[in-house]
């Protein structure tokens, strides 16, 4: 399925933060839209979009960490308890890459974000790396620290992070 000499895009999806809002982030969501209007476009044969999902280990009792999902049959077998822990998500963007056409893999992995997306880029090899990000100030981060700051010093691949726009923010800025 995948092309020969594909261009393989890793992005890094989280969910939304927002209470009783089950869905993928805001900047998740903003920074793969992105991928497919601005880089992908058209030309759907010509890339391989990666959806690593961290979760933090403090969600027990989730055993479907080295599944690779790249189709939306995929999900179908999958017990509604496990489909609340995050593979919803993977359901979304394996989902929309069906609509446009474009190869996908998502996986999911467990432990500190920041780690585990520069420790598969080590493993995976993609030509970028995708984040969304917040957008937030100096004195917000203090307290909640960034991802894509990290990995735009540590991954070894070039690093885009995508703001989300402002009509999108929610009113805590520190809710995705």
């Amino acid at each position: 399925m995948e092309g020969r000499g594909a261009t393989r895009i890793m992005i890094g999806v989280n969910e939304s933060t927002i209470r009783g809002y089950p869905h993928a982030s805001i900047s998740s969501r903003g920074a793969f839209e992105w991928v497919l209007n601005k880089i992908v476009r058209s030309n759907t044969s010509g890339f391989d979009l990666l959806f690593l999902h961290v979760q933090v280990p403090d969600e027990d009792g989730f055993d479907d960490m080295d599944s690779i999902y790249a189709s939306p049959e995929d999900f179908k077998s999958i017990k509604h308890r496990d489909k609340l822990r995050g593979l919803h998500l993977l359901e979304y963007f394996v989902n929309r890459c069906h609509e446009v056409g474009v190869a996908c893999q998502a996986w999911i992995k467990k432990g500190d974000p920041k780690e585990v997306i520069c420790h598969e880029v080590k493993r995976v090899q993609p030509d970028l790396l995708v984040l969304g990000c917040r957008g937030l100030g100096p004195f917000q981060r203090v307290f909640v620290g960034t991802v894509s700051e990290f990995c735009q010093k540590h991954a070894e691949c070039p690093v885009v992070t995508i703001k989300r726009s402002a009509e999108e923010t929610p009113q805590d800025p520190v809710d995705d």
